[in-house]
């Protein structure tokens, strides 16, 4: 920290080198550029450096400070479940924030103190809560107002220590091996009504596709009208699936893929070709039909006509 003497000294100098800041730190030794820079631009906006420096804005409101104060007056004295309910502080600023708000306290404020007292019936409330909840402890001590641990101190002073913390039930699952046996067929069962739902999906799309009837053998079907019954459905089923039911080998359905947009391709020089053949009587060989094709700007290879 540097005195309002050796700031302004550093002032003066950066001004006067021309605001260059490594030949005034080179000169006094001190201070870095940043920390410079910013006592120049404070000197800037008020003529002035301030005498010393301004205290840090406390952390938390003084509405903040009350209201945590007022929790953990209403809700049992306990810093744990204030911290908990409100978000904030940590437990040394809450302890020391109860310190200053009840001086009594003479030791540290880490759990409940004081000990209220609690009414029979509200105990016992918590207990059969405790047995018979279907949400956690946490949420039925917090309903009740307490914290957890009050709980669990209520269950050993109205049954005993030595009783379980929760109500053990009936096991009505069947035994291990049983159940492993009843998933497993129930796999079974789920893999065959996905074989059977592929088939039926299959034979639906070859009525549409293929205009076959729905009792085809899809196994008699060429491989051309099966890549064309995968494309169809390999946005529903994996391909390894598809290729499996309808027997047809990986390589053969990537072949016929890449034919079909082959042809695909040349359709309309296909059309064109054509109504040439047919203009000319038919009497033009590949040769001929590639040089009218050259004529209308249409560049193709003898091999493709």
């Amino acid at each position: 920290m540097y005195s309002y003497e050796d700031r302004m000294r550093a002032v003066a100098l950066y001004i006067k080198l021309g605001k260059h800041p490594k030949a005034t730190i080179r000169q006094l030794g001190y201070p870095s550029k940043n920390a410079l820079k910013g006592w120049y631009l404070e000197y800037e906006h008020h003529l002035d450096l301030r005498l010393g420096f301004a205290p840090r804005a406390p952390k938390f409101t003084q509405a903040q400070k009350e209201a945590a104060v007022e929790h953990y007056r209403t809700h049992g004295r306990c810093v744990s479940a204030t911290m908990r309910a409100l978000g904030y502080p940590g437990r040394a600023t809450l302890t020391a924030w109860v310190r200053e708000a009840f001086p009594e306290t003479s030791k540290a404020v880490t759990g409940r103190t004081g000990r209220p007292r609690y009414p029979d019936a509200l105990k016992k409330a918590g207990v059969v809560g405790l047995y018979n909840r279907q949400e956690s402890a946490q949420a039925l001590a917090e309903k009740l107002g307490v914290c957890r641990p009050t709980l669990y101190n209520w269950k050993s002073q109205l049954l005993g220590p030595e009783a379980p913390a929760i109500m053990k039930h009936k096991n009505n699952s069947p035994p291990v091996p049983e159940r492993k046996e009843l998933e497993r067929q129930l796999e079974t069962l789920q893999h065959d009504i996905q074989k059977l739902q592929l088939e039926h999906d299959l034979l639906k799309k070859a009525n549409e596709i293929l205009k076959k009837d729905l009792g085809v053998d899809l196994q008699l079907l060429n491989n051309r009208e099966k890549t064309l019954l995968v494309d169809a459905l390999k946005y529903l089923y994996q391909l390894p699936d598809l290729l499996a039911q309808l027997g047809l080998a990986r390589s053969s359905y990537f072949y016929h893929r890449a034919r079909m947009r082959m042809s695909h391709k040349y359709l309309i020089i296909r059309q064109n070709i054509t109504e040439i053949f047919e203009a000319n009587r038919r009497c033009y060989g590949y040769r001929r039909l590639q040089a009218s094709l050259a004529k209308q700007s249409v560049t193709i290879s003898e091999k493709v006509v």
